[in-house]
């Protein structure tokens, strides 16, 4: 048995040292290592021109060395484009992200703008119209005129006024106020005072139409 270095072996075989490492890996070739050194361990046959090889030509492994090699490289070629998929893929996220958050920035801003407009506007509309009255129309009751009196004239007051001091809701009120104006003509004890309804309260009992 012949021991050859792995670059002994590749000019031996007329081969790359990948292909030699490779026949190693297949079995085809043995190998000893001495040393922490690896040699290829050559049968006295395998040498050219020897007196075995006229009977036994060597095997010819360039064909599976081609094939080693072109997987070899081929290999190298996958894992290049397997790199480049990925910093394209990182690329991709990154510039997902940044748009993203342009657009997320972009609608923060215009929220913050449209509140600022709104809170003008409600601002100039409260000043020039009054908290309460903004309350009464939000909640659909347009405020109607209405004869205020610092101290009531003879206990007389506007039915409106007297039912909403009554805590009524608003459907409760207009049914009431519908059941008075029929009794109208035939009540001593309601009035109407410029097309408003008024009733005196002090002075007369109303709980059979209130009830």
């Amino acid at each position: 048995m012949t021991k050859m270095s792995i670059s002994e072996a590749a000019e031996h075989f007329k081969v790359s040292k990948e292909a030699i490492h490779n026949r190693i890996r297949r079995g085809s070739l043995d190998c000893v290592i001495e040393n922490g050194v690896k040699f290829v361990a050559i049968e006295p046959q395998t040498r050219p021109n020897s007196q075995n090889n006229a009977n036994h030509p060597p095997l010819d492994t360039r064909y599976y060395d081609y094939i080693e090699e072109e997987n070899a490289r081929l290999r190298s070629r996958v894992e290049k484009l397997e790199g480049e998929n990925s910093t394209l893929r990182d690329q991709r996220e990154a510039m997902l992200i940044a748009e993203r958050e342009k657009i997320e920035q972009i609608y923060k801003e215009r929220d913050a703008q449209l509140r600022d407009v709104l809170h003008v506007v409600a601002s100039k509309f409260l000043s020039a119209h009054g908290m309460e009255r903004v309350i009464d129309e939000v909640r659909g009751e347009s405020r109607e005129a209405e004869v205020i009196e610092a101290e009531p004239i003879d206990d007389l007051i506007s039915l409106k006024k007297y039912l909403k001091r009554q805590g009524m809701e608003k459907k409760e009120r207009t049914a009431m106020m519908a059941r008075f104006a029929q009794r109208l003509r035939n009540d001593d004890r309601i009035f109407e005072i410029e097309g408003k309804l008024y009733i005196r309260p002090l002075s007369f009992d109303y709980s059979d139409l209130l009830s």
